[in-house]
Formats: structure tokens, sequence, C-alpha cells
């Protein structure tokens, strides 16, 4: 169990931290720089940890072989007011996150196919061919995080990106019904968790991306 904890570490804590970042990035270029005022827009993994989302999480998922993993870093700060257009801005500000997390995910697929999966077919020194299976092993977990993580949080309920995405998106009367769900998304969320039913949720998009990816 601990070399799968160990092995899932590095992806489970690149994917979350350049999520939030790239939150924070955006709103940053949109004209809301609380973020980066809080110190947040940093690769320090200490100004984004979550102990329950980035740590304690992941492991419970690991250790009872849950068919998708996910987790979270601390949300950074972001005042809607303060964007140039709040409505459209809130869009993307949501997506940022989850479009960060498809392209790494995207750029370890391209890593693996065109260099690793190569390489590793003609290695034939065995520390180097050890090597390789190290890498190609992490990168191959590296692509399940964030592909699991982007379906995730694109899942559209408050207070998920999804959900932020979905608020902007629909007409005034659908956007305020759903907003009024945010102090309810993360007890839905453990429900769906609780009952198995989250899995089958994310299930066919996620495995549809890795087919693509993988």
């Amino acid at each position: 169990m601990l070399p799968k904890i160990l092995l899932w570490a590095g992806p489970v804590l690149v994917a979350v931290i350049l999520h939030e970042i790239a939150h924070g990035y955006v709103a940053y270029r949109l004209g809301d720089s609380t973020a980066a005022e809080a110190g947040r827009l940093t690769l320090n993994p200490i100004a984004h940890i979550d102990l329950f989302g980035t740590i304690i999480m992941p492991l419970l998922l690991i250790m009872s072989g849950a068919p998708f993993l996910f987790g979270y870093a601390k949300p950074v700060p972001v005042n809607f007011l303060n964007l140039r257009h709040p409505r459209r801005d809130m869009v993307l500000v949501a997506f940022a996150g989850p479009g960060m997390n498809l392209l790494l995910a995207g750029l370890a697929a391209l890593v693996l196919h065109v260099f690793l999966l190569p390489v590793a077919q003609t290695v034939t020194d065995g520390v180097a061919a050890l090597a390789l299976i190290a890498g190609i092993r992490i990168l191959y977990l590296f692509v399940l995080m964030n592909v699991g993580l982007a379906v995730f949080n694109m899942l559209p309920l408050p207070p998920l990106d999804g959900g932020r995405v979905a608020v902007g998106l629909l007409p005034r009367g659908a956007a305020l019904a759903l907003a009024r769900l945010e102090p309810y998304g993360m007890l839905i969320i453990l429900l769906l968790v609780m009952s198995g039913k989250l899995g089958v949720v994310l299930q066919p998009v996620t495995a549809l991306l890795l087919n693509l990816l993988l």
C-alpha cells in the first residue's frame, strides 16, 4: 500500500495545486488580484494544501480501491465583483481549473506516446529500463488524476467549478435556482460518494477521455 501511496503523491499534489493556481491566474488577468495578494499564485505546496482534500480524501480513495480518484487544494480566493465582466469572467475563472487539468493530462499523454513508450521498447540496460518503467507509471497516474479531477470538478453543482460555469451560462432564473444549492453542494457530493453513485456519474466521461489520451 505504501508504494502505491507514494506513486500517487506527486500526481495528486501537482494536479490540485496547478488547478488552483490556474483559477487565481485567470482571475488576476481578468481584473481580480485577490489570489495574488494572498500569496496563492505560487508553486509552494504549503500555500495550497488542504488537510482533508489534498491528503485525507485521496488516501481514503486509494486505500479503499475506489474506481476514481480526486482531491482538492485550498480554493484560491476570488472576488468576482473585481472582474471586468463578472458574469462572463466567472465562467472563465471557473473553467480555468478543469481546463488546466485537461491540458496537463494531454501533455503527459503526449510525453508518454511520443517519448517514453517508444524509448522503452529499445532500452536493454536494466537500470534504465526500471527508470523508464517508473516514469511511465507516474505519467500514467498523472493522466488518470488530472482527467478524474477535471471531470469531477465539471459536475454542474455549486460550489464545484462546473456549477459556477452553469450558473454563469444559464438564464437568470435557472442560474439563481442552481446557485441556491451551493450551501448543500458538498453534502450532495458526499451522499453520492457514500452511495456509490458518483462513480457511475463520472465513469462514462472519464472513460471516454482516458480512451482518447491513452
